[in-house]
């Protein structure tokens, strides 16, 4: 029986560092995902309204395919910004590509942003956001351990009508296999059941990480999996853009970009087992993967198969993570 990795968290995936930092004051913050010597990458957006930066360095068809860190922040365009933090402290670490003797390092940071400027906090920073900051502190509390719940990319999150924030889980696939998922989660949809209290990604539960509650107690229960609109339309969650759930996945294989596009399509499944409804038009969903190239996988058919097997546990890591968010929260 497959078992989580023993922190449960992305970090099992050695060589990968989450940095969290937070504004109390602003009620926002963002998340650092450190993979310093740069791994293969990709990225899935499914999302109706996503935020983001350096995704198309991402892309298959073009040249770069990697990362140094990924980012995920608060603050919606605003918290872009962020990435810019994080790439200036890898660089001036000597991190990133050098294309050239004596130029400064050129560290790849892809970024997802979530809308959290309507859920309180003190917002007028007029020309002084604070994300290239939260960017570089992040940047230095980054370990292999971090908290989840309302903290970094979390802290002024929402799910549905109920607190989001940050989650994370691993799972060992034995063999020297490890795939873990971090998300941040800010959906229009709700990761619990109509009943309150039982999370739709209940199946999933490992070791009662997210409280053991177990299946509804009621078919009555799954009767409207509907989030109510008009409460949610008053709180003004439904808005292009003003929700999201970002995240990325892990594993230690070999892929190759191409192969780390198709673990994230895969990943998305699971925003949609831990949420109803997901990929709404108000949503950004977007899921990075990334791979350390620590374990050789085989070759050919057998290749594809492993591919699978880790895009698989990289969405039931990701529904994982999603319900542990909000258990946390």
């Amino acid at each position: 029986m497959f078992r989580p990795g023993p922190k449960n968290l992305i970090t099992d995936i050695a060589g990968l560092k989450v940095g969290h930092a937070t504004n109390e004051a602003v009620r926002t913050g963002i998340t650092a995902v450190l993979c310093e010597s740069g791994w293969a990458a990709a990225v899935d957006v499914r999302g109706g309204g996503p935020g983001t930066r350096e995704t198309e360095a991402l892309a298959p068809e073009n040249l770069v395919g990697r990362a140094h860190a990924v980012v995920l922040a608060g603050g919606s365009v605003f918290g872009l910004a962020a990435a810019d933090g994080v790439a200036a402290s890898l660089s001036a670490r000597g991190l990133g590509l050098q294309l050239r003797s004596g130029s400064p390092p050129i560290p790849i940071v892809p970024c997802a942003v979530l809308h959290d400027l309507a859920n309180g906090g003190d917002k007028n920073w007029g020309l002084s956001p604070p994300y290239r900051d939260l960017g570089v502190h992040a940047s230095s509390a980054a370990q292999a351990d971090f908290a989840l719940g309302s903290v970094g990319a979390g802290r002024g999150a929402l799910a549905g009508l109920r607190k989001g924030g940050i989650g994370s889980a691993s799972l060992d696939l034995q063999g020297g296999l490890v795939v873990g998922a971090l998300v941040a989660v800010n959906s229009v949809g709700s990761a619990l059941m109509p009943d309150g209290k039982t999370y739709w990604a209940w199946p999933f539960e490992l070791e009662k990480e997210f409280g053991g509650g177990g299946p509804p107690q009621s078919l009555m229960d799954l009767s409207d999996p509907a989030p109510e609109e008009a409460r949610l339309l008053a709180l003004g969650r439904l808005k292009p853009g003003a929700n999201t759930t970002i995240a990325v996945v892990a594993c230690n294989a070999d892929l190759s970009t191409v192969e780390c596009k198709r673990v994230a399509m895969m990943a998305q499944d699971g925003i949609a087992r831990a949420v109803r409804p997901a990929h709404t038009p108000f949503d950004g969903d977007t899921v990075f993967a990334l791979a350390s190239a620590e374990l050789a996988l085989g070759e050919d058919l057998l290749r594809a198969a492993q591919i699978g097997r880790i895009g698989s546990a990289a969405a039931d890591c990701l529904a994982r993570a999603i319900a542990r968010a909000v258990h946390f929260s």
